[in-house]
Protein backbone atom coordinates (compact mmCIF):
# COMPACT_ATOMS: atom_id res chain seq x y z
CA UNK A 1 0.00 0.00 0.00
CA UNK A 2 1.26 3.26 -1.01
CA UNK A 3 2.11 5.77 1.59
CA UNK A 4 -0.30 8.54 0.84
CA UNK A 5 -3.11 5.81 1.33
CA UNK A 6 -1.77 4.74 4.91
CA UNK A 7 -1.89 8.17 6.13
CA UNK A 8 -5.54 8.75 4.81
CA UNK A 9 -5.75 5.94 6.43
CA UNK A 10 -4.76 7.29 9.93
CA UNK A 11 -6.50 9.77 9.10
CA UNK A 12 -9.66 8.49 9.02
CA UNK A 13 -9.32 6.07 11.48
CA UNK A 14 -8.18 9.07 13.62
CA UNK A 15 -11.80 11.49 12.63
CA UNK A 16 -14.22 8.13 12.50
CA UNK A 17 -14.84 8.27 9.07
CA UNK A 18 -14.16 9.63 5.59
CA UNK A 19 -15.12 13.10 4.22
CA UNK A 20 -14.83 16.09 2.32
CA UNK A 21 -13.52 18.28 5.08
CA UNK A 22 -11.71 15.44 6.38
CA UNK A 23 -9.91 15.50 2.73
CA UNK A 24 -9.51 19.19 3.35
CA UNK A 25 -7.55 19.19 6.06
CA UNK A 26 -5.51 16.27 4.77
CA UNK A 27 -4.78 17.97 1.60
CA UNK A 28 -3.61 21.07 3.27
CA UNK A 29 -1.58 19.04 5.49
CA UNK A 30 0.17 17.47 2.43
CA UNK A 31 0.36 21.02 0.73
CA UNK A 32 2.05 22.39 4.11
CA UNK A 33 4.48 19.59 3.88
CA UNK A 34 5.64 20.48 0.23
CA UNK A 35 5.77 24.20 0.77
CA UNK A 36 7.41 24.18 4.25
CA UNK A 37 10.24 21.48 2.96
CA UNK A 38 9.03 19.18 6.04
CA UNK A 39 10.52 15.67 5.73
CA UNK A 40 7.56 12.91 7.01
CA UNK A 41 8.68 10.10 8.60
CA UNK A 42 8.81 6.17 7.50
CA UNK A 43 6.81 3.33 8.65
CA UNK A 44 5.44 3.63 11.48
CA UNK A 45 6.26 7.19 12.41
CA UNK A 46 4.75 8.18 9.14
CA UNK A 47 3.14 11.71 9.88
CA UNK A 48 3.29 13.10 13.28
CA UNK A 49 6.15 15.67 11.96
CA UNK A 50 5.75 17.78 15.43
CA UNK A 51 7.20 15.82 18.72
CA UNK A 52 6.86 18.96 20.07
CA UNK A 53 6.49 22.91 19.01
CA UNK A 54 8.31 22.74 15.85
CA UNK A 55 5.30 22.83 13.31
CA UNK A 56 2.75 25.75 14.55
CA UNK A 57 -1.03 25.26 12.76
CA UNK A 58 -3.24 28.27 12.84
CA UNK A 59 -6.45 26.97 11.76
CA UNK A 60 -9.79 29.11 10.93
CA UNK A 61 -12.51 26.89 11.35
CA UNK A 62 -13.00 24.08 13.42
CA UNK A 63 -14.07 21.14 11.64
CA UNK A 64 -13.23 17.74 9.95
CA UNK A 65 -10.21 18.88 8.39
CA UNK A 66 -8.42 19.81 11.58
CA UNK A 67 -8.09 16.21 12.42
CA UNK A 68 -6.16 15.25 9.94
CA UNK A 69 -3.66 17.86 10.26
CA UNK A 70 -3.32 16.81 14.29
CA UNK A 71 -2.34 13.18 12.66
CA UNK A 72 -0.26 14.14 9.78
CA UNK A 73 1.65 17.03 11.33
CA UNK A 74 1.32 16.27 15.19
CA UNK A 75 -0.06 19.47 16.08
CA UNK A 76 -2.24 19.31 18.95
CA UNK A 77 -3.94 21.66 21.44
CA UNK A 78 -2.25 20.06 24.40
CA UNK A 79 0.95 20.65 22.91
CA UNK A 80 0.25 24.54 22.15
CA UNK A 81 0.94 24.16 18.36
CA UNK A 82 -2.91 24.30 17.20
CA UNK A 83 -4.43 26.50 17.66
CA UNK A 84 -7.82 28.51 16.30
CA UNK A 85 -8.37 32.10 15.40
CA UNK A 86 -12.36 31.77 14.39
CA UNK A 87 -13.36 33.25 11.22
CA UNK A 88 -15.54 30.38 9.93
CA UNK A 89 -13.02 29.97 6.83
CA UNK A 90 -11.29 26.95 5.23
CA UNK A 91 -7.76 28.63 5.79
CA UNK A 92 -4.88 27.20 7.89
CA UNK A 93 -1.41 29.14 8.67
CA UNK A 94 1.35 27.08 9.15
CA UNK A 95 4.65 27.85 10.25
CA UNK A 96 8.02 25.67 10.34
CA UNK A 97 9.99 27.04 13.52
CA UNK A 98 13.33 25.64 12.39
CA UNK A 99 13.63 27.29 9.15
CA UNK A 100 11.11 30.20 9.86
CA UNK A 101 9.08 29.65 6.90
CA UNK A 102 5.25 29.75 7.04
CA UNK A 103 2.50 30.07 5.05
CA UNK A 104 -1.35 30.52 5.16
CA UNK A 105 -3.53 27.84 2.54
CA UNK A 106 -7.12 29.37 1.93
CA UNK A 107 -9.97 26.54 0.17
CA UNK A 108 -10.86 27.91 -3.35
CA UNK A 109 -14.67 27.60 -3.82
CA UNK A 110 -15.33 24.36 -5.73
CA UNK A 111 -17.76 23.84 -8.36
CA UNK A 112 -21.46 24.59 -7.27
CA UNK A 113 -24.18 22.47 -7.54
CA UNK A 114 -22.39 19.24 -6.21
CA UNK A 115 -23.83 16.53 -4.09
CA UNK A 116 -22.35 15.51 -0.79
CA UNK A 117 -21.26 12.80 -2.52
CA UNK A 118 -19.63 14.80 -5.88
CA UNK A 119 -17.96 16.84 -3.16
CA UNK A 120 -16.44 14.18 -2.02
CA UNK A 121 -14.83 12.79 -5.13
CA UNK A 122 -14.33 16.32 -6.26
CA UNK A 123 -11.32 17.04 -3.11
CA UNK A 124 -10.37 13.57 -3.72
CA UNK A 125 -8.99 14.13 -6.42
CA UNK A 126 -8.03 17.34 -7.08
CA UNK A 127 -3.79 18.18 -6.19
CA UNK A 128 -3.38 20.35 -3.36
CA UNK A 129 -2.19 23.19 -5.43
CA UNK A 130 -5.28 23.49 -7.54
CA UNK A 131 -7.56 23.11 -4.36
CA UNK A 132 -5.95 26.46 -2.28
CA UNK A 133 -4.73 29.79 -2.64
CA UNK A 134 -0.88 30.25 -1.29
CA UNK A 135 -0.69 33.76 0.75
CA UNK A 136 0.87 35.00 3.29
CA UNK A 137 0.00 34.88 6.71
CA UNK A 138 -1.57 37.14 8.57
CA UNK A 139 -1.21 36.29 11.99
CA UNK A 140 2.48 36.31 13.44
CA UNK A 141 4.29 32.53 15.09
CA UNK A 142 2.84 32.34 18.09
CA UNK A 143 5.49 32.19 21.25
CA UNK A 144 5.72 28.54 22.35
CA UNK A 145 2.90 27.05 24.74
CA UNK A 146 3.39 28.52 28.20
CA UNK A 147 3.25 27.23 31.93
CA UNK A 148 1.54 28.55 34.53
CA UNK A 149 1.02 27.75 38.52
CA UNK A 150 -2.34 26.93 39.39
CA UNK A 151 -4.57 28.67 42.08
CA UNK A 152 -7.74 27.69 43.70
CA UNK A 153 -10.40 29.54 43.35
CA UNK A 154 -11.36 30.96 46.38
CA UNK A 155 -15.06 31.15 45.49
CA UNK A 156 -15.44 27.47 44.06
CA UNK A 157 -12.43 26.01 45.60
CA UNK A 158 -11.58 24.99 41.84
CA UNK A 159 -8.20 24.59 40.55
CA UNK A 160 -7.60 27.33 38.07
CA UNK A 161 -4.42 28.23 35.93
CA UNK A 162 -2.75 31.31 37.03
CA UNK A 163 -3.51 32.88 33.57
CA UNK A 164 -7.21 32.59 34.16
CA UNK A 165 -7.29 33.85 37.79
CA UNK A 166 -9.26 37.27 38.28
CA UNK A 167 -8.59 39.36 41.39
CA UNK A 168 -12.10 40.58 42.70
CA UNK A 169 -11.89 41.88 46.49
CA UNK A 170 -8.56 40.90 47.09
CA UNK A 171 -9.38 37.21 46.32
CA UNK A 172 -8.41 35.40 43.45
CA UNK A 173 -11.26 34.26 41.39
CA UNK A 174 -11.71 31.19 38.24
CA UNK A 175 -13.88 33.27 35.35
CA UNK A 176 -17.04 31.31 36.40
CA UNK A 177 -17.08 32.98 39.92
CA UNK A 178 -15.54 36.29 38.76
CA UNK A 179 -18.09 39.01 37.70
CA UNK A 180 -16.83 41.38 35.04
CA UNK A 181 -17.34 45.06 35.24
CA UNK A 182 -19.39 47.21 32.70
CA UNK A 183 -21.33 49.67 33.38
CA UNK A 184 -22.76 50.03 29.63
CA UNK A 185 -24.17 46.36 28.90
CA UNK A 186 -26.15 46.11 32.58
Amino acid sequence: MDENKVLWNKCVEFHGHSCGGLTIGYKAALYAIELLDLKLGGGGNAGCLSADEEIVCISENDACGVDAIQVLLGCSIGKGNLLFHMRGKQAFTFFNRKTGKSVRLLLKPKPEGMTREESFAYYQSTEPKEMFDVTDRKLPLPEKARLFDSYVCECCGEVTGANWIRLAGGKKLCLDCYETYDRFNV
